[in-house]
């Protein structure tokens, strides 16, 4: 009968069922635990009904059946009218309520429980974890008293999806000294946290852990390997990994596709999706907006139509919001500005803030300050704390000296309660995170940061450099101006990540804000003269610095169709 049911075969394994002439409790149980299991609780409950023999496991069948089925109100009826309970009815409903995201009710059971064991404990610590109560995750993680891997999974990914990436990390430290063995689910959890606040050299060392405990080749952590090179600048390490997963998946393909083309390598993300289709993976709508930002970076107008017309044809994707967004940039970019208002124009439905800022960022490529201001003037409708946006005219304006608009916009802001957030850029440097903000001088080497970024200033200028000063938003002398920029908080990580990272090395800098165009300017002429490879991170691409250029097609590169690929992924 066993063997009709693992095949769900339940007609069959009925008819053999009724046939039998004795009947004992594990047969009973056999077919209300199956019943159950695929969904048909009436069948299960008439079972139940009927069975003579009704124990500890038959009871807890009839739970664990209501609660898959999303029936908790029944699941309590019975677990309340059971003379006899376990630990596996006990952790049913507590699962069930953790499931639900009851956590009143789940902690009262939990306190009334008898017979707690680990997955007890796990359960009600991932539970809280998950509603956002941190801290009555980490009180139970304390207080529990045999710890396991699954525990500390747990509250690392507590941490983690809370926002705590540097207490995750801590956990994840914790977890090694106390010996535990890490699994699957500890190690996507970190790796995941790593990508976050791009702890490059971190990562690389739990990858060391992850191929020594056998999981690199699995899609599971592959992908979050993947995903932690992809978004800690190392392309080229990224791109190592997944030729090592075994079984690539939709996330695989995704994860690299998006990867090359937020670095920039839009040829090489066409070339990925080229072999995707070919893999027989089939493509969805995250794949899409990969590709489209791709064919933007590469200046590929007539592809990307191609691909954004195939989304349909081929593949039976209804194009979103996001993809027109990617359209409407690509053909921005590329100074087409009539027809991506046409394809706006176009649309199914009201173009939203992303898309009116992929306008505007056109516009300020291309000095179209009319358009500019129409786009502004809709995202603020939309989105009147959007504070990039009002940056971003008031770029649109400084480059046109149009100094009064700078201030109307700055005093709009502050009418409207809208805060500009604060610039800050960040480097690591032997396992430690070191942040700068701009005129940073909190630092402990802050004297010879600076003394080296007036030496460098010495040499760029030299070597061609002149301070873009029009992009200073306040109307002040012209040496003022180009102190201001002098400070700039990328500039300060570069200097630092040359100082203290070995000669050879990659110098990877993240910000949290768009790179201003004098900073891409004077760090392509640092990367030349002191003949390194610097990478940095913005919200919306990478840039690879080499040799006096960089990878991007435009300086400004100020487009949003690759903060929609992070909505999607980053």
């Amino acid at each position: 009968m066993s063997g009709y049911l693992k095949k769900k075969r339940l007609e069959e394994a009925r008819q053999i069922f009724d046939r039998m002439p004795v009947r004992d409790a594990v047969s009973w149980n056999t077919m209300i635990t199956c019943y159950a299991q695929n969904g048909r609780m009436e069948e299960a409950r008439k079972l139940f009904e009927k069975s003579p023999i009704r124990d500890v496991f038959t009871w807890t069948a009839m739970v664990s059946g209501y609660i898959q089925n999303g029936q908790l109100h029944d699941a309590r009826r019975i677990f309340d009218e059971m003379p006899e309970k376990n630990v596996i009815s006990w952790n049913a409903m507590i699962a069930g309520y953790v499931q639900s995201k009851n956590m009143d009710l789940a902690g009262e059971l939990f306190e009334a429980m008898p017979c707690r064991n680990a997955s007890s404990w796990n359960t009600m610590i991932t539970g809280y974890a998950q509603s956002g109560d941190i801290a009555r995750a980490r009180n139970l993680f304390v207080k529990m008293p045999h710890r396991d891997c699954i525990s500390w999974a747990a509250i690392i990914a507590g941490y983690a999806q809370n926002g705590d990436s540097e207490e995750a990390l801590q956990m994840f430290v914790e977890m090694k000294r106390d010996g535990e063995r890490l699994n699957r689910s500890a190690f996507t959890c970190v790796l995941s946290t790593c990508a976050d606040i791009a702890a490059f050299e971190l990562g690389k060392q739990i990858h060391g852990r992850v191929v020594k405990a056998g999981y690199e080749f699995g899609c599971y952590v592959g992908n979050a390997l993947l995903a932690m090179y992809c978004r800690c600048g190392s392309i080229d390490e990224a791109y190592n990994v997944f030729k090592r997963i075994e079984d690539k998946d939709v996330v695989s393909w995704n994860t690299i596709i998006i990867g090359y083309a937020r670095h920039g390598f839009g040829e090489e993300a066409l070339k990925h999706f080229e072999s995707m289709k070919r893999a027989r993976i089939q493509p969805d709508e995250v794949t899409m907006v990969g590709v489209l930002s791709a064919c933007s970076h590469t200046g590929l107008v007539e592809r990307g139509r191609y691909y954004f017309d195939s989304m349909s044809q081929d593949y039976g994707i209804v194009a979103n919001s996001k993809h027109y967004t990617c359209m409407i940039d690509l053909l921005g970019r590329a100074g087409r500005l009539d027809d991506a208002q046409n394809l706006m124009r176009s649309m199914p439905f009201e173009p939203d803030a992303a898309t009116w800022g992929a306008l505007l960022g056109a516009s300020r490529i291309h000095g179209n300050t009319s358009l500019g201001e129409k786009a502004a003037e809709m995202i603020f409708a939309l989105e009147p704390w959007n504070s990039g946006m009002y940056v971003l005219l008031s770029n649109l304006y400084a480059s046109s000296g149009r100094w009064v608009d700078v201030r109307k916009m700055r005093s709009k802001m502050r009418d409207t309660g809208v805060n500009k957030i604060p610039g800050y850029s960040w480097v690591e440097v032997q396992n430690s995170i070191h942040t700068f903000s701009v005129g940073d001088s909190n630092h402990a080497e802050s004297d010879g940061i600076y003394a080296f970024l007036e030496e460098l200033d010495l040499r760029m200028k030299r070597d061609g450099y002149v301070s873009a000063t029009k992009l200073v938003l306040h109307d002040v002398e012209e040496e003022e101006k180009q102190h201001m920029l002098k400070c700039h908080s990328e500039k300060l990580a570069v200097a630092y990540g040359i100082m203290k990272i070995p000669s050879g090395r990659p110098v990877r800098v993240f910000k949290n804000l768009r790179v201003c165009e004098d900073c891409h300017t004077a760090i392509k002429h640092i990367a030349k003269i002191v003949g390194r490879l610097i990478i940095l991170r913005d919200p919306n691409r990478f840039h690879h610095f080499k040799d006096g250029v960089c990878n991007c097609e435009t300086i400004g590169d100020g487009n949003v169709c690759t903060i929609v690929i992070m909505n999607y992924f980053y």
